[in-house]
């Protein structure tokens, strides 16, 4: 349950830095919000990855060129899952970008996001 609860804190600071660039490149910059949605995914997830890795799993002794690459593919799927989930919401639901996010983000945090980490990028089995 620890590590569950040290996941949704890391869930939280890396979507805080992913929303934070999110919404300076759309608002500030007049950036396309799905160019601005991969960009802050970028940055979230190497804030996610560093502390997913040190914090929460506890897996330093883990090859780190095997966790980033793993991480990588999980990054990739999430990225899909986002991208499409935000658009499908934005675009076809019509509920504005930042909302849009927030239930993306909801969505794939807690299923494929925790999962995926948990049992395939910092597994110490």
């Amino acid at each position: 349950m620890i590590k569950f609860l040290k996941s949704q804190i890391n869930s939280i600071l890396s979507t805080t830095v992913d929303f934070l660039v999110m919404i300076t490149l759309v608002e500030i910059f007049s950036v396309w919000y799905i160019a601005a949605v991969i960009a802050g995914a970028m940055v979230g997830a190497i804030t996610n990855f560093a502390l997913g890795r040190t914090w929460v799993f506890h897996s330093e002794d883990g090859k780190i060129k095997d966790q980033i690459l793993k991480y990588g593919v999980v990054w990739l799927g999430s990225l899909f899952l986002n991208i499409s989930g935000v658009y499908f919401f934005t675009d076809i639901i019509k509920i504005k970008y930042i909302f849009s996010k927030i239930i993306t983000s909801l969505l794939v945090g807690f299923t494929f996001n925790y999962i995926l980490q948990k049992r395939f990028v910092f597994s110490t089995k």
